[in-house]
């Protein structure tokens, strides 16, 4: 077994033997001890304190199962909190009934675990643990108050007459252990009054420790101003994807490889840390990004993935623990090839003549877009978004803001009436010869074949500029499962390709752009492993969707 392989199996050991103890403690704290070994400890501790053994290894037994998936995730806090549980374990077994056995086994549990420090390095969410901090601290304060007033003034509700420090022992007692120290409700009021304190400070807690150990959330502006234009060197320099251009976008944060001459554009989303693509960088970097990439979301308990991958380095994933999964195909037109002429093209070149014909031009427009147009564009794109009853995507994607579309290439139709029906943005791959589509929309009512003018137009304008292609973006699911050698996995995804098609129209898209004749590349998804696929597809979703979850899954969106 490799070094690899010990970190990835290490936790998953620890996890196991730290619930075990979390059994342990629980099994033995409910459980009688040895009359001989009780006998000796009469001499030592009264009854109250061997009691409070039991109740503080019922306690740590309970946190133990808590904290052991977090101990799965690497977790500092966890390790430091379980650290401290292992030592009230020993303590505690000794106290209540000289248990050598169990204290033994927790005492080995905290060797390994001392040694095992360096794995546990993952960070939780500052903002987050100082809330946690606060409601416990807040909640012991309100419950203090409440419980110490209660006691006092509904003495006559308990076998107890309580005086005001009393009052506040009991409700100490009470909120922070199992132990009621005795008290017993003689009226039903009474009994929900002490019940109160045992949910404030059960739910208190449990609120607590959640906040503890929730990942690191990424809060206000993803990317600093030197970040964003630090990025912009690197990807207009190294680009070569169809979504080079979309790293730059105002959604996404940055991870720049140890040499500083990669980086990597993602997107966090609970535990998930999506990245746009393959890392940007010279390709002798590749392979440190990756990885630095891996440790750095270990650091922030972040699943790392990679959408929309090339399959250039697919191996290079998968030797650094990744796996792959096919996710479609992007559609690219050979512009060297491409032509109306023949039958091929003859419905296109109908299409385009009839247009033309009835008084509509094409027109488009070099950056920076005037004010005034921008307007157009406005009222056109939304009317498309009213009309498809869904919302803006991002991520893979732009979005009509206006200081990106600023600067971007436009192509529109107008009308015979001189009003813009429907326009489409397209930007550059850098350090390819290649063109890529964006932001497509149109009005409610247009003519027939407005959008296939469009394209044709889009196609004829950058052949003549010397483009060598044109990228029509990525259809999703196409070539996904369909052979019988595919994996099980990717058979899953080409069911819901052939069913789910009342969510989104996978095939009408695959069928649209099959019409321009394009080759079809296909595009992956890069994962670190299966039991964090949910948490990468949900991250995945809310990216695209700018966490409008409900609009996503709108039929037509």
């Amino acid at each position: 077994m490799d070094a690899r392989q010990r970190s990835q199996w290490g936790p998953w050991i620890v996890v196991f033997l730290v619930a075990s103890m979390g059994i342990i403690n629980l099994f033995s704290a409910v459980t009688p001890n040895l009359p001989d070994r009780v006998e000796w400890l009469r001499d030592f501790f009264p009854v109250e304190i061997r009691r409070s053994g039991h109740i503080f290894a019922a306690l740590s037994g309970f946190l133990l199962l808590a904290l052991a998936t977090s101990l799965l995730r690497r977790k500092r806090l966890a390790w430091i909190l379980t650290i401290l549980l292992l030592l009230v374990s020993m303590l505690s077994h000794l106290i209540k009934g000289l248990d050598y056995e169990e204290s033994l086994f927790a005492g080995a549990l905290l060797i390994l675990l001392v040694r095992m420090r360096k794995t546990f390095t993952a960070q939780s969410d500052r903002p987050s643990m100082a809330q946690g901090a606060r409601v416990l601290v807040g909640a012991l304060l309100f419950t203090l108050v409440y419980g110490t007033a209660g006691f006092f003034l509904l003495d006559r509700a308990y076998n107890i007459q309580f005086n005001l420090p009393g009052a506040a022992l009991q409700t100490l007692a009470m909120f922070l252990t199992e132990d009621n120290a005795g008290l017993e409700p003689k009226t039903r009021f009474g009994q929900f009054f002490a019940n109160s304190i045992y949910l404030v400070g059960g739910v208190t807690s449990a609120y607590a420790l959640l906040m503890l150990l929730v990942p690191v959330l990424l809060r206000g502006e993803p990317a600093t101003a030197a970040q964003r234009q630090r990025a912009q060197v690197i990807v207009e320099q190294y680009g070569c994807s169809s979504l080079a251009r979309f790293t730059l976008l105002s959604d996404k944060a940055y991870y720049f490889s140890p040499s500083g001459n990669s980086v990597i554009a993602y997107v966090p989303k609970g535990r998930g840390a999506i990245a746009l693509g393959d890392p940007i960088g010279p390709p002798e970097d590749r392979k440190e990004a990756i990885f630095g990439y891996q440790q750095f979301c270990e650091r922030n308990d972040w699943h790392p993935a990679f959408y929309q991958t090339l399959p250039d380095d697919l191996g290079l994933y998968e030797s650094l623990g990744f796996r792959v999964l096919k996710i479609g195909e992007e559609a690219i037109v050979d512009l060297k090839a491409f032509t109306l002429k023949g039958k091929p093209g003859q419905n296109l070149r109908t299409a385009l003549n009839k247009l033309k014909k009835s008084g509509h031009q094409i027109e488009f427009y070099q950056p920076p877009l005037s004010a005034e147009l921008l307007h157009e564009l406005r009222a056109i794109s939304d009317e498309w978004l009213k009309m498809m009853q869904g919302s803006e995507k991002k991520f893979s994607l732009g979005w009509f803001d206006e200081a990106y579309l600023r600067g971007c290439q436009i192509a529109a139709i107008r009308t015979p009436q001189g009003h813009l029906s429907a326009f489409a943005n397209v930007v550059p791959e850098y350090q390819i010869n290649e063109i890529t589509i964006d932001l497509m929309r149109r009005r409610t009512e247009v003519e027939r074949g407005t959008m296939d003018v469009l394209f044709i137009s889009m196609f004829e304008y950058f052949q003549s500029q010397g483009y060598d292609s044109f990228n029509l973006g990525l259809s999703a699911l196409s070539g996904v499962g369909g052979s019988a050698q595919a994996p099980r996995l990717e058979k899953g995804m080409f069911y819901l390709y052939e069913h789910l098609n009342q969510f989104y129209n996978f095939k009408g898209l695959h069928a649209y752009k099959e019409k321009f004749r394009p080759r079809w590349e296909p595009r992956y998804l890069v994962y670190p492993s299966l039991p964090s696929l949910p948490d990468v597809v949900v991250g995945l979703v809310r990216a695209d969707s700018g966490d409008r979850l409900l609009d996503y899954f709108k039929p037509g969106a």
